[in-house]
């Protein structure tokens, strides 16, 4: 890392996700599901486990489950239900769960219907550098889940931010999700964390993504999970995260994609506990 950390942002921005606050002074956000909705009960059934596990860990949480992959390595990969299907599986966590739920969204024509179901849009990674794309998300009005695609510096994300600020809309939220590293692999530079930091909006750690391996089994995507609890514990410990995204799984061998790189449900509660009492400690130190 050649660029200095920039001086911290005068402005300090906390986003506000149905009565969760996301920022300096907060207990980190849990987002956290399967990477893609397998089925209406599926989605339902990890969704309250989910919220129970933070429920008893004390911690905020947030569905993420995407409605359809749109950037999957092969054409034969399995993406989801789709726009159509997915919305309602969606709304339907939401209701009956009182959750708040994100996505990915791919293209401008989803983001209209999108946001009508949806309390946090987010913007994938290989799709952070599209300006026009980018712009319209944040339109929307709704929070905003800018991640860092894997081929940035972490200080290239300041124009990524600024496009998505320039509608008025500050309810951002950054990602840090791992860098290309040679070919079919991804590092974590915790580095990363404190220069995103210093932009004035929360800093997300995708402890999942983080160690996938781009194409790593030819056909799809592998992945190192048992690597996440350790650069998940280190992330926080930096004190510039406010938040993590976790892709989480009861059986991650049968999923139907990125199950290398997910964390295993029963392993997620007490990862939680050593999270809380990581941030609890910085606290006690900083007051």
């Amino acid at each position: 890392m050649t660029r200095p950390v920039r001086t911290a942002s005068a402005t300090r921005h906390l986003v506000h996700v149905n009565g969760i606050r996301i920022g300096d002074g907060q207990l980190p956000v849990v987002i956290a599901g399967p990477d893609v909705i397998e089925s209406e009960r599926h989605v339902l059934s990890h969704a309250e486990r989910l919220k129970r596990i933070c429920d008893r860990v004390g911690l905020p949480y947030i569905l993420k489950c995407s409605y359809d992959k749109g950037n999957r390595t092969s054409l034969r990969s399995y993406r989801g239900p789709g726009l159509k299907k997915g919305l309602p599986i969606l709304a339907k966590v939401k209701r009956q769960l009182g959750i708040p739920v994100l996505s990915d969204i791919h293209c401008r024509q989803e983001v209209k219907p999108a946001a009508e179901v949806l309390d946090v849009l987010q913007v994938p990674a290989f799709l952070c550098r599209q300006t026009d794309f980018v712009v319209a998300v944040a339109k929307a009005g709704k929070p905003v889940n800018l991640k860092k695609g894997q081929f940035l510096a972490p200080w290239d994300m300041a124009r990524v931010i600024e496009k998505a600020a320039s509608t008025g809309n500050h309810q951002l939220l950054v990602s840090e999700r791992g860098t290309s590293f040679g070919y079919n692999n991804l590092v974590s530079d915790l580095r990363s964390l404190q220069v995103l930091d210093a932009f004035g909006y929360p800093v997300i750690y995708d402890g999942t993504h983080s160690v996938q391996l781009p194409g790593g089994l030819g056909a799809a995507s592998g992945g190192q999970r048992e690597f996440v609890p350790a650069l998940v514990r280190a992330a926080v410990a930096t004190g510039h995260c406010h938040g993590l995204f976790l892709e989480v799984h009861e059986n991650p061998e049968q999923a139907p994609c990125d199950g290398p790189n997910m964390l295993r449900l029963d392993r997620l509660e007490t990862l939680l506990r050593e999270v809380k009492a990581i941030h609890s400690a910085l606290r006690h130190e900083r007051e």
